[in-house]
């Protein structure tokens, strides 16, 4: 058998990109996306919510196999919740919106809104480079790549490599790492050992990728003197209330009322992934929310309270058209400054998934916020059959 070696974080990247693009099967809307306040075709109409619909796309635990499930719909169309499942297995209690989960990339919202306001205060600019930054970080050859370039995943920048990634290739062996320790440079080292050549030029092409983030929190650090997450909480987290949303660091327990995901084995069994070190997703993926924080969370963001006019209309435009996804030149671009865009029934989102062992969960809202959907869910496996929940959601939310 050969063995594949890989971090969890690339497993993570490469399974999170585009999650709700592919789920539904449909192409992101360029035409009704671009720039908010710019001339563009008028939205479809949200429809009414379908209780019965909304409430089959999460009771439905065992396609993909999951042990819990929760759906928060919200904006001026409707609000709606909903949860099934158990907290944890056997014998949990059912599912609160207030119990927290692990968000994975929903992170990198919260780190470009950071980023944006430190553009906004002119501490610096989305053309500033991270060598302008962080001199020494990036090999000498490189070109620059600029903050605008990390947030909308145009870098260019290589595949995790080199000797100090763990052995991933079984569900075991994922569960026997789950206690690993990393610093952030030893992440940005795992792209960077040996200096190999960048993907393509940045600016050139679009690749999801995870490093990007780990590499736009640096900057933060290196900018405000502070943890990008104190940064977060002193910006995000205590203004807005989120009291049940942290960025835990090494801290391996989530604190309070939680949601427990699990990850089944070779041989069956389950093992519980609520307890792990998160730090292998610093500054990308680490942090831990509710989907009724997330969903006051994304209403702030997208009422513009939280940006400038000039840096909340970054959130919703995409790389010019020639910019392509980077492997599929068939594929338009789908990432803005920190968000993702989808088309759904007609419907035009804007948000972010988020995926770590033992949970899934998103976050998107139309531009005019009349609908918002956050979702959670816990499954057991880390493959392409999470899709299936994620595709019942999107659609429960949207049809006509």
């Amino acid at each position: 058998m050969t063995t594949t070696r890989l971090s969890r974080r690339s497993l993570l990247a490469t399974a999170a990109a585009g999650t709700v693009v592919a789920a539904v099967g449909l192409p992101a809307g360029r035409a009704t996306a671009a720039t908010v306040g710019a001339p563009r075709r008028e939205p479809a109409p949200v429809p009414p919510l379908k209780p019965g619909a909304l409430r089959s796309a999460i009771d439905d635990l065992e396609h993909p196999v999951v042990t819990a499930a929760q759906l928060r719909i919200s904006g001026s169309a409707g609000s709606w919740y909903g949860s099934s499942g158990a907290t944890e297995l056997p014998g949990g209690r059912p599912v609160r919106a207030g119990d927290k989960v692990r968000i994975g990339s929903i992170t990198k919202v919260f780190v470009a809104t950071v980023a944006l306001q430190l553009v906004a205060e002119r501490r610096l600019t989305l053309d500033t480079t991270v060598q302008r930054v962080l001199p020494g970080l990036l090999p000498s050859r490189w070109p620059g790549i600029t903050l605008r370039q990390l947030l909308n995943h145009t870098s260019g920048l290589p595949a995790e490599h080199g000797p100090d990634l763990p052995d991933l290739s079984t569900p075991e062996r994922v569960y026997d790492h789950r206690f690993d320790r990393w610093t952030p440079r030893r992440l940005v080292a795992t792209v960077t050992h040996g200096a190999p050549e960048l993907k393509f030029t940045p600016g050139t092409a679009q690749e999801y990728r995870g490093v990007n983030y780990v590499l736009a929190a640096l900057m933060v650090e290196e900018l405000t003197g502070r943890p990008y997450g104190a940064e977060i909480s002193a910006r995000l987290l205590r203004p807005l209330g989120l009291r049940g949303t942290s960025v835990p660091g090494h801290e391996r327990r989530m604190r309070g009322p939680h949601v427990h995901g699990y990850l089944r084995m070779t041989d069956g069994s389950l093992r519980d992934m609520a307890v792990v070190d998160p730090s292998d997703a610093w500054g990308e993926g680490e942090m831990v929310s509710s989907t009724a924080d997330l969903d006051r969370f994304g209403r702030v963001l997208f009422s513009g309270a939280l940006l400038p006019s000039r840096l909340q209309r970054e959130l919703f435009t995409l790389p010019p058209e020639e910019v392509r996804m980077w492997g599929d030149p068939s594929a338009a671009a789908r990432y803005g400054v920190g968000l993702q865009t989808a088309t759904v029934n007609g419907i035009t989102l804007w948000g972010k998934t988020g995926e770590t062992y033992g949970y899934a969960s998103g976050l998107f809202s139309t531009v005019d916020q009349a609908r918002q959907l956050v979702y959670s869910f816990t499954p057991v496996r880390r493959d392409a059959s999470l899709q299936e929940m994620t595709r019942r959601i999107a659609h429960a939310a949207t049809a006509p």
